[in-house]
Parts: structure tokens; C-alpha cells; sequence
């Protein structure tokens, strides 16, 4: 029988972090399914989702944990299952604004309180053609419960966009890029 188990890793960037992972994971009889990697302010940092036999967890774990004297961080958890519950929609909502404090706590608070889930989220700062002004932009796939009426999310996402001054867009899909 397989176990999910998923992967969080932090250090240092350089190269061949990746490559231990994968080597570290293929060795011990496990598959890479999914991840979201990124290099940070100099740091390297992941997320990764593998499958493995269940007589080989323990042996994967201490082998990821064994991976601290490369410099790299390693924690394991097991996966909880699908988390996925009926009922719900999934929808796409990308995010653009002047960059400033709070724009995620902002927008988290209104889509906690329609009991939304973000299942994927990416963001990242840029410069404004012309001008240079940093610009905020986010993309983000969310989990909306069928109790939430479309009118209700559209009007959330309208007062919302007037009062934190940025650019909120909904549409049906699951794409984050």
C-alpha cells in the first residue's frame, strides 16, 4: 500500500538542492507527484508531494532528514487524504494593485468570512512599465462552498477591491499562472 507524504524544504541556494531531494526520494522507492518550488532572498524552499510504499516511510524520512548536513531543512508529514468536500466550487481569482502592507491579510479576511479555501496561491512584486511602481500581483484557486451565492462573492470582491484600491477578477477554473 502507498503513503502520501509531504515534503518541506528550506536552504540555502545553490545548485544541486533539487537533485538531492529527487535522489533522496527515487532511492528510497518513492515518487515525486507534485511541488511548488522557489528561490527567495537567497533561499531555496519547497513543497512536494511524493508517494511511497508504506515499509519505506520511515526509511525515506530519516534519509530527507539525513539531507541537514547538505544544508538543506527537510520536514515530513503524512498526507491527510483528499480534502476536497462536495459541495463546492472551484474558481480563479487573480489580484492587481500599487504594492503596499496587507493586501493578503486583506483579501484572506473576506474570503474567510464566506468560508472560501485557498488551495493554491502565487504572488510576486514587479515594476510598473514606465513608471517602475511596484505592483502587487497574486493569483489564487479557491474552494468556494455551493451555499455561497455567485452575487454574494462578486459583491465581496467589488467592496473589497473598492476599499483596498486593486484590481480583483473571478472566473471559473483552476489556474493560479
Amino acid at each position: 500500500m502507498a503513503t502520501s507524504l509531504v515534503l518541506t524544504f528550506i536552504g540555502d541556494d545553490r545548485p544541486g538542492l533539487v537533485n538531492a531531494i529527487s535522489e533522496t526520494v527515487a532511492g528510497n522507492e518513492a515518487t515525486w507527484l507534485e511541488s511548488r518550488l522557489a528561490q527567495l532572498a537567497g533561499k531555496f524552499a519547497g513543497i512536494v508531494l511524493v508517494s511511497v510504499p508504506e515499509a519505506h516511510v520511515d526509511r525515506l524520512g530519516a534519509a530527507l532528514r539525513g539531507l541537514d548536513v547538505k544544508g538543506l531543512r527537510v520536514s515530513v508529514e503524512r498526507g491527510a487524504g483528499e480534502a476536497t468536500p462536495a459541495g463546492a466550487r472551484t474558481l480563479h481569482l487573480a489580484i492587481l494593485g500599487a504594492e503596499r502592507p496587507g493586501i493578503v491579510r486583506d483579501v484572506t479576511q473576506a474570503l474567510i468570512g464566506l468560508g472560501v479555501n485557498i488551495e493554491d496561491f502565487t504572488s510576486g512584486v514587479e515594476g510598473e512599465p514606465f513608471t517602475g511602481r511596484q505592483m502587487f500581483r497574486a493569483g489564487a484557486r479557491l474552494r468556494v462552498p455551493d451555499s455561497v451565492a455567485d452575487e454574494t462573492l462578486r459583491a465581496t470582491i467589488e467592496r473589497l477591491a473598492s476599499e483596498i484600491m486593486v484590481d480583483l477578477a473571478v472566473k471559473e477554473g483552476a489556474s493560479t499562472r
